[in-house]
């Protein structure tokens, strides 16, 4: 029953991505964790995340202005290994409900539809990706100071996915390195992620599909009101 669980999540996780651009930890981490514990979700999350990156990545790769992401790149490099080290220096619970705060808060902010002022200088790079970097390391979270970047800067929506896929790999990259180094990568770790592997390219197929079908706010709109309850769910 539990490896059926994960397959759904992960499909509906990935078919978010493919749909909306972003979502995948937001969807998958939160869940995978209530099912297989946060020590196998965080390494496990990483490897999906980087495979369906990389093959969204392909699709967008037209629009992808790396000039926009390298700054939010390289901050996130020296992040992600500080956030992997709290997985194995904080207490469980207290990252359950970090996790499900941070899950909250951005799926409040989503769906206030509140207007963010336009950042001009893309030095602030260095922030939002040093933010996403931490998240990224302990919660497999890189999306939501990524997303408010791209609001921020005013990015046109193929432009805003693409460069998402591609900051995305390159972030993946450094958690799967620093995770492998931790020796976080265990044998339920593989066997989960083999499993997954038809569920991330049945995900894509779909989401690509049916892209054009639906109204993306009206998606990220569901998407956000079930990610509240699953953050409800981690804190209480």
């Amino acid at each position: 029953m539990t490896e059926l669980l994960v397959l759904l999540v992960v499909f509906f996780a990935i078919f978010t991505q493919s749909v909306a651009g972003f979502g995948l930890g937001l969807v998958s981490m939160p869940l995978l964790t209530q099912l297989l514990g946060i020590r196998v979700a965080a390494p496990l999350v990483a490897l999906i995340a980087i495979t369906a990156e990389v093959l969204l990545l392909i699709r967008y790769r037209d629009d992808l202005d790396f000039g926009a992401v390298w700054r939010l790149s390289v901050a996130s490099i020296f992040a992600v290994p500080l956030g992997v080290m709290a997985l194995h220096r904080i207490d469980g619970d207290l990252i359950l409900k970090a996790l499900g705060a941070i899950v909250i808060g951005y799926s409040i902010y989503g769906l206030s539809n509140f207007h963010l002022p336009e950042v001009e200088h893309p030095r602030w790079g260095y922030g939002f990706g040093f933010l996403s970097g931490l998240l990224s390391g302990a919660y497999n979270l890189a999306g939501p100071p990524v997303v408010i970047y791209g609001n921020c800067r005013r990015w046109e929506p193929r432009e805003f996915k693409s460069n998402l896929q591609g900051f995305f790999m390159f972030n993946s990259l450094t958690v799967i390195a620093t995770h492998a180094l931790s020796q976080n990568y265990t044998r339920a770790v593989f066997t989960h992620y083999l499993l997954a592997v038809p569920a991330i390219l049945m995900g894509i197929v779909v989401g690509i599909a049916l892209d054009k079908r639906f109204n993306p706010t009206t998606f990220r709109k569901i998407v956000l009101v079930l990610l509240v309850i699953v953050g409800l769910t981690l804190m209480f």
